[in-house]
């Protein structure tokens, strides 16, 4: 596959951005540099997604540890450990099949950088390895800085809970989130990205339904090249200060408007609230100058 899949170009093609995607495009590879490598090495959270095995649904989760729990041991490999793991959360069964597609992305709030690998999976003794197939980073747009993090080293993780639709505290948890984390699918693999802005971006339309607007990035177009191919994706809102997580599966589908404006709409089938679940406590956000205004 070339740099881009058939919904990625399509994009591209209809936001007239071809010849600046295929510019930018250029950066995509297959090597993790020294300055990744190191880059990775320093980070306490990891961001994965992927597809549950079981019933084809995409889910994003928040892998934690030590520095160096991510580390690259190759020129095209890396390795995670996970230890015993979460056996409750949704990509359990995913980070444990051989082979298997999966999309990360590590975002170092303090220096407002971020890493995304995407590759395919194998188990280790002690967590697993990913062969890199693709290998990038992004611009710090919409990441909010945050200087500093602490391990809660006595924080106790809540029970996870099923949801079906959003309540009014799974509502309110969205509606003052600054960062979430999403991830789509395609046929050769799957994507790990983030999305940022003042509180407020995401909107609640329904206990069913969130929105949010696509502000302008790279030109690249990989998630909602993804999502015109393939509607699955996974969410990650996470409380930067408890810990606290909620993760949500559905579809989502993007509208265009004559003007080049773009809003995301993302149907939930499933959400799993996750009490205390990180033992990660950042500092309070600077938020990015390049955030728009919300709309009061």
């Amino acid at each position: 596959m070339g740099a881009y899949h058939a919904g990625s170009l399509a994009v591209q093609e209809l936001m007239g951005v071809r010849d600046r995607a295929d510019h930018v495009g250029r950066s995509l590879g297959q090597d993790i540099k020294p300055v990744a490598a190191a880059f990775l090495e320093l980070q306490p959270l990891l961001v994965v997604g992927a597809a549950d095995p079981g019933t084809g649904r995409v889910w994003a989760s928040a892998l934690t540890g030590a520095p160096g729990f991510v580390r690259a041991t190759g020129p095209r490999q890396v390795s995670v450990v996970t230890g015993a793991g979460p056996g409750s959360d949704p990509l359990a069964a995913a980070l444990k099949a051989p082979g298997g597609h999966i999309g990360t992305i590590a975002l170092d709030p303090r220096t407002r950088r971020r890493m995304r690998l995407n590759g395919r999976l194998r188990p280790t003794p002690r967590g697993f390895a990913i062969e890199a197939d693709r290998v990038f980073s992004n611009c710090p747009r919409h990441i909010q800085r945050r200087e500093t993090y602490e391990t809660v080293g006595d924080r106790t993780p809540g029970s996870p809970r099923r949801l079906a639709g959003l309540g009014p505290r799974a509502t309110e948890f969205i509606r003052s989130a600054d960062t979430f984390f999403l991830a789509t699918i395609h046929s050769a693999g799957v994507d790990a990205s983030h999305r940022g802005g003042n509180p407020g971006f995401v909107q609640v339309a329904s206990p069913r339904e969130l929105t949010w607007p696509d502000y302008p990035g790279n030109a690249m177009f990989l998630t909602l090249g993804n999502l015109r191919t393939d509607p699955r994706a996974g969410l990650l809102f996470l409380d930067w200060t408890t810990g606290t997580t909620l993760q949500l599966t559905g579809e989502a589908h993007t509208d265009i408007t004559a003007g080049g404006d773009r809003r995301v709409r993302f149907r939930l089938t499933e959400a799993r609230w996750a009490p205390a679940a990180l033992p990660l406590r950042w500092s309070a956000p600077e938020y990015s100058p390049a955030n728009p205004d919300v709309p009061g």
